[in-house]
């Protein structure tokens, strides 16, 4: 239907418009969807054969929506995507608050200029983007917010008395007739508030104040939810449960690679960023583990849940430290490293919600801890397993040239050091880079063979086969025995160590 040309009912009926419902509409262009075999959700990724099919089932059943999940598991964005399942275009009585359809009207003012004028009745065309509308659940949400409520200033403007419907401030819900509303986070809103939905859920119509107004709406709800908020801030009202048709349970990435895939769609990465620094698929395998490791962490509150944020924060944060170091050097190129993923600290401790045990520890700390187990993890991935090395009487144990050159000496690998040094740095160390070069794949170690060396410094300190103290613009790696007799460095020097070692005795007293 041509949209542009037609500009008054009389040219709507004759180009042979019918009014569909918001979801009967959603369901038709799902259909045609399907039968393209097109995908309907793009940039949702690892719910193909989860989500995705209950929301279409869901959609094919002209069901209202619940969608049930933890943080950062994409309940919004699937939310907002339905848009694109609606008409580009609708047609409505212009200049109506209530997107009304010009065969059926529903507010006073439709209805009066239709009555009116008839054919003449002038047609305005809403964009499907216009159709969405989305409330976040709040303690200061009203139900004159949401429904509507008596406007004495529009009663004395037009001289009306209040038993006039036209006094009626319509709220956000009958301004999203014919079309999507999403309340977030519905267990956060009042149970008072929820009450008010009954009717409109369940019969399409709407009550404020008494009027004996009925306004059958055509909406698609969706609502979201958290499974924490049930216990912690509210709960969603039983008779409400009950009128939502399908709940929709989401999930996080169930692989790495997914997570990967998620985490490169939505870090936001500047193209200096992307020519001054050249990424690796290691440090992307790393920031996934760590989510990966806080999900399943005794320091962190499962039933809160990791954020898929935290992953992509972090992988900012870790091409953001290379840039830097990029500029204080003056270098035109640099390659992330790992102590570029270990700086990214700050990009995880603001994500997890600790229980008492990590609260004890630090955020600091328990970051650090779920960064070293990543580091673990993937380190086993392309090394030696330390344990089957040392059994293996009829080959020499790849680590051992490393571990015995550490027993006399130390390397201090800084996070702002030039490639040049850090270069120099690692290949001082006698071993360090046949141990890499015959543990990697030879594609991958040519590509970058410092970044390797690297990572085995690393992984053999996580290990416990040499020891890493953090510095505090950095990292030393040392003999393991020795650092036992010596107090690892924090980032403070002798005098701050006594006055900490004072303080703490006079607290003891």
């Amino acid at each position: 239907m041509n949209h542009e040309s037609i500009r008054t009912l009389g040219q709507l009926k004759a180009a042979g418009y019918q009014p569909r419902s918001v979801r009967q509409e959603l369901r038709d262009n799902l259909i045609d969807i399907l039968r393209r075999r097109e995908n309907a959700f793009p940039g949702i990724h690892g719910y193909e054969e989860t989500v995705i099919p209950d929301l279409q089932r869901a959609i094919l059943s002209m069901h209202h929506i619940n969608l049930l999940g933890l943080r950062g598991q994409a309940k919004t964005r699937i939310a907002r995507q339905l848009v694109q399942l609606l008409d580009e275009y609708i047609p409505v009585v212009e200049g109506s608050e209530l997107n009304d359809d010009p065969l059926q009207p529903l507010s006073r003012y439709a209805r009066d200029i239709v009555a009116e004028r008839g054919d003449d009745t002038p047609i305005a065309w809403l964009h499907r983007d216009e159709r969405y509308t989305e409330k976040l659940a709040t303690p200061d949400v009203s139900v004159a917010d949401l429904i509507g409520d008596a406007d004495p200033i529009k009663a004395a403007t037009l001289k009306l008395p209040y038993s006039d419907e036209r006094v009626i401030h319509f709220g956000l819900i009958p301004r999203a007739h014919r079309g999507i509303f999403v309340i977030n986070e519905l267990p956060d809103l009042q149970a008072r508030i929820q009450v008010a939905l009954f009717n409109i859920l369940q019969e399409g119509d709407i009550q404020i104040r008494g009027f004996k107004v009925r306004l059958p709406l055509d909406l698609q709800f969706v609502f979201t939810a958290n499974p924490e908020d049930y216990t912690n801030r509210g709960s969603i009202v039983t008779p409400l449960k009950d009128r939502i048709d399908a709940q929709i349970i989401t999930h996080y990435p169930k692989t790495i690679d997914i997570g990967k895939r998620i985490t490169q769609q939505e870090a936001r990465l500047t193209d200096a960023q992307r020519q001054l620094v050249t990424g690796n698929e290691v440090v992307h395998d790393l920031v996934e583990q760590v989510a990966i490791e806080a999900r399943a962490s005794e320091y962190v509150d499962a039933k809160s849940g990791v954020s898929a944020r935290l992953t992509i924060s972090a992988y900012e944060q870790v091409i953001a430290a290379a840039e830097r170091r990029a500029l204080l050097n003056g270098e035109t190129q640099t390659n992330v490293r790992i102590g570029d993923f270990l700086a990214a600290v700050p990009a995880i401790t603001g994500k997890v919600e600790l229980v008492y045990e990590g609260e004890q520890e630090g955020a600091g700390i328990v970051a650090e801890k779920l960064m070293g187990k990543a580091l673990r993890t993937q380190f086993l991935q392309y090394f030696p397993d330390p344990e089957k090395s040392k059994k293996q009487k009829d080959k020499p144990n790849p680590y051992k040239p490393v571990q015995d050159w550490f027993g006399g000496h130390t390397v201090d690998l800084l996070h702002d050091s030039s490639d040049a040094d850090y270069r120099a740095l690692l290949d001082v160390v006698p071993g360090l880079r046949d141990l890499a070069k015959d543990s990697v794949p030879a594609e991958l170690f040519k590509d970058n063979p410092y970044f390797w060396m690297e990572f085995a410094l690393h992984g053999m300190a996580e290990l416990s086969m040499i020891s890493r103290n953090r510095l505090t613009a950095g990292a030393q790696f040392k003999d393991l025995l020795s650092s036992m007799f010596t107090m690892p460095t924090f980032g403070q020097d002798d005098d701050d160590d006594e006055d900490e070692d004072f303080n703490r005795k006079r607290r003891r007293r």
